[in-house]
């Protein structure tokens, strides 16, 4: 019985996570110590950097 509960607690937990996504997304990168560390991070993914980087500059992307 107790293994039900848990289950259906993490079902919900991820329903809900998925269905408010963006909202939660939108709150969190509201606060600006939480979206500089997004940017960080994401300039550090070699792939993300690579794709953005030249569109921002106007140069060709090396691949």
């Amino acid at each position: 019985m107790r293994i039900i509960s848990i289950v259906t607690l993490i079902i919900t937990a991820v329903a809900v996570i998925f269905r408010w996504r963006y909202r939660i997304m939108n709150t969190l990168l509201a606060i600006s110590f939480l979206r500089r560390l997004a940017v960080i991070i994401s300039m550090n993914l070699p792939a993300i950097r690579q794709k953005i980087l030249p569109s921002l500059f106007g140069g060709q992307s090396s691949k």
